[in-house]
């Protein structure tokens, strides 16, 4: 009998991509390794966007034919009349068996990660489409993201800067880290962000770990807090977007930081519940 997962991944429309480049963009010094993979389908009807996912049909273990993963696009382009590339960020897991203690390699990130040029992988989607450009060129964008959270913010920053040439609200990123060699797209082996840090709208606020030896929390809510007029500020105007991509764990570290600009528990809700009803917050957690 299958489950309803396995029931979702069968009456989906099944494609083929080929990986073109992985590449590395954390350093080596880095205990964590993220990698940029960039994939060619010919799937005409394909039509992915940053920040929409694909679910990755990653070789399944105990008898099941697929182990499947939900992966965000980073970024998407036309590469042909039919063909289309995409790219996705993907940290190589671990994880400890409750039982036992051994560790043990995550199933769909280590196939990724170990993917070489013209391989292929099997995927369906893309599913959903959650941080789309306004047309309003004057809407402010607050995005908070954390890890492999940044990946669809990277290719939204060059959306807007690219195809809108001049964009006139405020562009913003918080994003959290747990040391500054894993500050993805901003670190000495992959600066792509920098390419950004001229448009006079945009900026990049960074946020690690105070002790990340002893895995102390990201402090994504005290860089949040310190720009408490400005959140604020933009939060009141008139069209303001609010994107979260991250782990569900940085959630509170938000609601937290919310709280205490807007003054108390009660005055963000009104005004989180006001964004939402507009269609002006969208959160991707995994």
């Amino acid at each position: 009998m299958q489950t309803s997962n396995e029931t979702l991944v069968s009456n989906a429309t099944h494609h083929r991509a080929e990986l073109v480049s992985s590449h590395r963009i954390t350093p080596e010094s880095s205990r964590e390794e993220v990698r940029q993979l960039v994939f060619r389908t010919d799937a005409p009807e394909f039509d992915g966007k940053p920040g929409s996912c694909i679910r990755v049909m990653a070789p399944g273990q105990y008898g099941n034919k697929y182990h499947t993963r939900l992966y965000s696009i980073a970024d998407q382009e036309r590469s042909g009349p039919i063909a289309t590339q995409f790219s996705l960020c993907v940290r190589r897991c671990f994880y400890i068996d409750d039982f036992n203690g051994e560790q043990y390699e995550g199933v769909a990130s280590n196939y990724l990660c170990n993917l070489r040029p013209g391989e292929t992988i099997e995927f369906a989607g893309p599913v959903g489409y959650p941080f789309a450009v306004p047309d309003n060129r004057n809407a402010n964008i607050l995005m908070i993201g954390m890890g492999t959270g940044i990946a669809p913010f990277r290719g939204l920053i060059r959306l807007i800067y690219e195809k809108f040439v001049r964009w006139e609200g405020k562009v913003r990123l918080y994003y959290g880290a747990r040391t500054g060699l894993e500050m993805l797209y901003m670190n000495d082996v992959n600066n792509d962000l920098a390419n950004y840090y001229d448009q006079p709208t945009f900026k990049a606020f960074q946020a690690i770990s105070p002790r990340p030896v002893f895995d102390v929390p990201i402090e994504l809510d005290k860089a949040i807090e310190r720009n408490a007029a400005e959140v604020w500020e933009m939060l009141n105007s008139p069209d303001c977007r609010v994107y979260i991509a991250g782990t569900n764990a940085m959630l509170g570290q938000v609601e937290k930081a919310m709280v205490g600009i807007a003054g108390s528990a009660e005055a963000w809700l009104r005004m989180r519940n006001e964004l939402v009803s507009r269609g002006h917050w969208a959160e991707v957690l995994y």
